[in-house]
């Protein structure tokens, strides 16, 4: 097993005395290979081509000596500290930091991150990081090969966003661009970079706003609770699909997270919908009355989220959306839930008004393969001051969860 492990970042500034101290004693190194060509590495060192981070790490903790392993940025964020202190390896690691290509990044433009969400996108979790991009104002995304910002624009089509790209920071070709989503999809992007993706709705930060959570942006606090009953001056009564307990009850089987896209057919007031962007997911709301549309936008600006409202009729205008990881069908019966099944979401949500319609959209989700669970929801609305029932409300719950193997 190695005697010690020193990781040092690097940023493209000149090695710190202690970076160079370790490199010195080293007689194995590890890195990129504009990392092995720096003069600091000893001529005589064993030197290994980083790759595979795992076949490293097994290297290094069988060679008999003093490794250290370089990496770009700060090697504890996103880096190669984790893979490195897996219980697999058993090595005790030393980390020598330097600045974060997320934070150069942001330095570059000349702007701040404490607001921003930062996601790292491979090509396996390319889409979850574009869903964050819908969801948020800011986000910082760390590509890689074939998750890049061509890759992301292409994703990102019909939203429009601001990419500041950040190619090989801190080095003699850095080079820092910006310019629209829909135009970085035409050119070719030099790796590393970083992507920089602005855009939607927000509250405009101050100085005496500064904010106080990393990825939270400033402004005033979120919302407490939700499924929250709507006043009656944002709009028409919600109807029978809409009601607060039986909105409470689809979320909580639906359970939207950040990295999720989440469809809203029917959308109606959008009070799921912004919901579930409050969550955190991306949310496209579709309805087929304009009017529905423009209330879902209103809705979205109030609560300082963002969605993506699309004016159709189902099934027809699901055809061109990007896939969705789970779905809320608040109208058009079994042809629109067979239609979504047929996307494959993990997780499909919908009501029925009386059994026979219940039975309908429960066998559709159960031909097309999914775990079906149904429920009758009773509720009944009192006012506090006399105890007389306001109103009563009886529908049927049925949610569908595709097993994980399919």
């Amino acid at each position: 097993m190695a005697d010690r492990v020193t990781v040092i970042g690097w940023d493209g500034s000149p090695l710190t005395a202690a970076a160079r101290s370790a490199l010195s004693a080293a007689t194995l190194v590890a890195g990129a290979a504009h990392h092995l060509a720096l003069p600091e590495v000893p001529p005589g060192a064993e030197r290994i081509r980083l790759g595979s981070l795992g076949l490293a790490a097994r290297r290094i903790a069988g060679h008999r000596g003093t490794a250290v392993v370089l990496a770009d940025g700060d090697p504890g964020f996103f880096g190669v500290v984790r893979t490195l202190r897996a219980p697999e390896h058993g090595l005790e690691v030393e980390v020598v930091p330097a600045v974060s290509a997320v934070a150069a990044a942001f330095a570059r433009a000349g702007m701040p991150w404490d607001d921003a969400q930062v996601v790292v996108a491979h090509p396996r979790t390319l889409r979850r990081a574009v869903n964050v991009c819908r969801a948020h104002t800011k986000v910082a995304v760390l590509t890689s090969p074939g998750a890049g910002p061509a890759e992301l624009a292409l994703l990102l089509e019909g939203i429009h966003r601001t990419f500041v790209i950040c190619e090989e920071l801190g080095t003699d070709r850095e080079r820092v661009t910006v310019l629209t989503s829909d135009a970085a999809a035409d050119h070719s992007w030099r790796d590393p970079n970083v992507v920089i993706v602005i855009g939607g709705a927000g509250h405009a930060p101050t100085a005496a706003d500064p904010g106080w959570l990393l990825g939270r942006g400033p402004g005033p606090a979120p919302v407490r609770g939700w499924a929250r009953p709507q006043p009656a001056a944002d709009g028409p009564r919600p109807g029978e699909g809409e009601s607060v307990q039986l909105r409470a009850a689809q979320l909580a089987r639906l359970g939207p997270r950040t990295g999720d896209l989440l469809w809203d057919i029917g959308a109606g007031t959008g009070a799921l919908a912004v919901d579930a962007a409050a969550h955190g997911a991306a949310v496209i709301a579709v309805d087929a009355d304009p009017r529905a549309c423009e209330r879902v936008t209103a809705a979205a600006r109030k609560r300082g989220v963002q969605i993506q409202v699309v004016s159709g009729r189902a099934p027809h205008v699901l055809e061109n959306l990007p896939e969705p990881d789970v779905v809320r069908v608040g109208g058009g019966g079994p042809p629109v839930i067979a239609a979504v099944a047929e996307r494959r979401p993990e997780r499909i949500v919908s009501h029925a008004s009386t059994r026979d319609e219940a039975e309908a959209i429960g066998r559709t989700l159960t031909e097309h393969g999914y775990a079906v669970e149904c429920a009758l929801l009773q509720s009944v609305g009192l006012d506090p001051r006399t105890w007389a029932e306001q109103e009563r409300s009886v529908v049927f719950l049925l949610a569908g969860e595709r097993p994980v193997n399919r």
